[in-house]
């Protein structure tokens, strides 16, 4: 049995959470209700886990560590297993954790969020456009839209992760 000093030694003590820069939706709340509603206007339609998938894809991407709090413990919520998660960074090499539909998502999410180029690949549109409904390819097309404005939002500000819990912002 432990004893409180053995409890105490094993503790570790890790970096100091950062403040937040601002906290752009209390001197901004007009906008932040806005987001809000076209949030929930973007996920109508969409497979809970996949919407999960894109958000936290998008979010790894733009380096948003709050955004990726959020939508890990979301996809956790929504039935998404750890190990897709995780794999999620290294999709490319793990294509076969995921499905066809699914990998035609996040290839479209990272086309859209990246845009290096100025455009998003015909081949890459294609393929979303081959497994997706018209109705379903645009509402994920606002779902990408959506969570890169969030991304955003939180990388300027510096919105500090941890403290969500699923379905806090739903």
């Amino acid at each position: 049995m432990s004893t409180a000093q053995d409890i105490a030694q094993d503790t570790v003590e890790y970096a100091p959470e950062h403040a937040p820069r601002l906290n752009w939706a209390e001197h901004s709340p007009e906008v932040y209700k806005a987001m809000i509603r076209l949030d929930t206007a973007a996920r109508r339609g969409l497979d809970p886990k996949l919407y999960e998938l894109v958000k936290i894809r998008a979010s790894q991407v733009n380096h948003c560590a709050f955004c990726l709090d959020m939508h890990t413990k979301d996809a956790l919520a929504a039935g998404e297993s750890v190990e897709r998660i995780v794999q999620l960074g290294a999709w490319e090499e793990s294509r076969h954790f995921y499905t066809e539909k699914e990998l035609a998502a996040i290839e479209l999410t990272e086309a859209i969020t990246v845009l290096t180029d100025g455009f998003v690949p015909d081949e890459v549109y294609e393929r979303a456009a081959g497994q997706f409904e018209e109705a379903e390819l645009a509402q994920l097309i606002a779902a990408i839209t959506v969570i890169n404005a969030w991304n955003r939002f939180g990388v300027s500000t510096r919105m500090v992760p941890g403290h969500y819990r699923p379905g806090q912002h739903k």
